[in-house]
C-alpha cells in the first residue's frame, strides 16, 4: 500500500548531462558518459544509504519508545484495516462502538481492540492525548491515527480517523454521509480540519492474538 519513489531530482540531473553530451566529439562522449555513469552510481549509492538510514533511525525511535518491545506495525495495520474495509457501510450510532453502528472513535476503538488487542481511550479528546509518537503529515503510515476540528472550533478535536495510504483514511463519518467510509486526506475540508496524527500501534502489545 505503500509507494516508494527513487530521487527524482538527481536522474533528471543525470538525464540533462546525457542530453548536453550529445553534440560533442566521439572520444568526449566517451569520456562524458563514464563520468556520467560514475555520477549516477554514486548518486544511487548516496540515495540508497540516506533511505537505509532513515529508516533504521525510525525503527530505533519506535523500538525506544516501546521499551524493547517486538511488534509487527505493518501486520497489525493491514490486519485493521482489512476489518475496517469489510465494515464500510455500518451506519452511524453516536456513542457506538460495535458493528451495529459505531461514532468516529468507536470505530477505532472497536478495530484496535479486536485486531490489536489495544484498548484505546473511548472519546476522540481524550484518543488525541495518548502517549503515541506524533507523525507528520508527509510521513503517514497505513494505520496512523488522524484527528480533526470539525466542530469550527479550531485546534479542538472533535473527529477522527484512520490513515489507509495514499492520502485515504477510513473513519465512520456521520448519519447524513453514510457512516463508516473511506474519503481523503486531500480535500478541502478534511485538509482544512486536520489537527495532527498519532502512531498508536507504537503503543501495541508484545503478543497480539488478532481474530482471523
Amino acid at each position: 500500500m505503500l509507494n516508494r519513489f527513487a530521487p527524482l531530482v538527481p536522474l533528471a540531473l543525470v538525464t540533462l548531462l546525457f542530453g548536453c553530451a550529445a553534440h560533442s566529439p566521439v572520444s568526449e562522449q566517451t569520456s562524458q558518459q563514464q563520468q556520467q555513469q560514475q555520477f549516477k552510481n554514486t548518486i544511487t549509492a548516496q540515495a540508497s544509504s540516506v533511505q537505509y538510514l532513515e529508516e533504521m533511525a525510525t525503527e530505533k525511535e519506535l523500538a525506544t519508545f516501546a521499551d524493547g518491545k517486538s511488534y509487527q506495525l505493518p501486520v497489525l495495520a493491514d490486519s485493521i484495516l482489512e476489518r475496517g474495509m469489510s465494515l464500510i457501510g455500518t451506519r452511524y450510532r453516536f456513542g457506538g462502538t460495535s458493528e451495529a453502528g459505531f461514532d468516529c472513535s468507536g470505530f477505532i476503538g472497536y478495530l484496535f481492540r479486536e485486531e490489536a488487542g489495544m484498548n484505546l481511550p473511548r472519546s476522540t479528546r481524550e484518543m488525541i492525548n495518548v502517549d503515541a509518537p506524533l507523525v507528520s503529515r508527509n510521513n503517514l503510515k497505513p494505520g496512523d491515527l488522524l484527528f480533526f476540528a470539525t466542530n469550527g472550533r479550531r485546534g479542538r478535536v472533535s473527529h477522527a480517523g484512520i490513515y489507509l495510504g495514499d492520502d485515504q483514511f477510513i473513519h465512520s463519518s456521520s448519519r447524513r454521509s453514510g457512516g463508516v467510509r473511506v474519503d481523503s486526506l486531500g480535500d478541502s475540508y478534511w485538509s482544512k480540519t486536520f489537527i495532527e496524527a498519532k502512531r498508536a500501534l507504537a503503543m501495541a502489545p508484545t503478543v497480539v492474538t488478532a481474530r482471523k
